[in-house]
């Protein structure tokens, strides 16, 4: 009888030890723990470390609490100015509440998913295809905001949205080439037309120097020729400036008109 009732204290022990190592839960450092009891939540989450639940009465549900990246699929739109384009995103967020993640959304991942994607085709009507492609940081601000509204009130909190990619249709893309051609094309041509106003002006200034001293033509004359033999050609063209003719004829003495009158009709001249 006593090896009777000692094996029934042995197997009850053993029985109550299975019992509480049952309900033996571990939350991990990144998880929080919401307990449900005959139905209902418990005032607060359990924290990391060892905890314990009642076996049959309390049931444990672990949520993420780490941060979460979640990629936008591509979203197909029109812009405000009447561009197709197919834009793609990625969303950064965590769990703040695990309470509400739990008791007030059925899935919280999926819900974020569709308003993310329903957020970024607003956010392309709303826009121009200029706004798209240089002002992201603003589209991307606007873009959390309006995510981040309804996810309060799932317990979710939206740390950063992120505009990846912006496809545009191939003739817009040539039509963009083309523009950007003619802009580089423009901006060359009025950079050499400077290049020539401050030429034309810099010559003007030579020219007048040039006009008070005759002899500085010479001299330029000279250093062109000496610029011209350093080539090595075999033909060398000479300009020879008028200034160099007006210069030289001003130089050269005249006799007096009289006395070469007199010369041609003087018999003893002659003779």
């Amino acid at each position: 009888m006593t090896v009777i009732i000692i094996a029934a204290l042995i197997a009850i022990v053993a029985i109550g030890a299975m019992w509480l190592l049952s309900g033996a839960r571990v939350v991990s450092q990144f998880e929080r723990g919401v307990v449900f009891r005959f139905g209902r939540v418990t005032s607060t989450p359990r924290q990391p470390g060892l905890t314990w639940i009642t076996p049959g009465v309390e049931k444990l549900r672990k949520v993420n609490m780490q941060i979460i990246t979640m990629p936008i699929p591509a979203q197909d739109g029109i812009t405000r100015d009447n561009v197709s384009v197919r834009v793609d995103a990625v969303v950064y967020f965590r769990v703040v509440d695990p309470i509400k993640v739990v008791v007030d959304v059925q899935d919280y991942l999926q819900a974020v998913s569709q308003v993310a994607q329903t957020s970024l085709r607003s956010i392309i009507g709303k826009s121009d295809l200029d706004d798209l492609l240089s002002n992201r940081e603003r589209l991307n601000e606007g873009l959390e905001l309006l995510i981040d509204s309804p996810a309060l009130g799932w317990g979710v909190q939206i740390d950063r949205v992120e505009i990846k990619d912006v496809a545009l249709p191939e003739s817009m893309k040539r039509s963009m080439s083309r523009q950007a051609e003619a802009e580089r094309e423009r901006r060359a041509r009025v950079i050499s037309a400077e290049g020539e106003l401050q030429a034309s002006e810099k010559l003007a200034q030579a020219a007048a120097a040039m006009a008070d001293t005759p002899a500085a033509m010479q001299l330029r004359l000279l250093e062109t020729v000496v610029q011209v033999a350093s080539e090595k050609n075999s033909t060398l063209i000479l300009p020879f400036p008028i200034e160099l003719l007006r210069f030289l004829d001003a130089a050269t003495p005249r006799p007096a008109p009289g006395s070469a009158h007199v010369e041609r009709d003087d018999p003893a001249v002659g003779a």
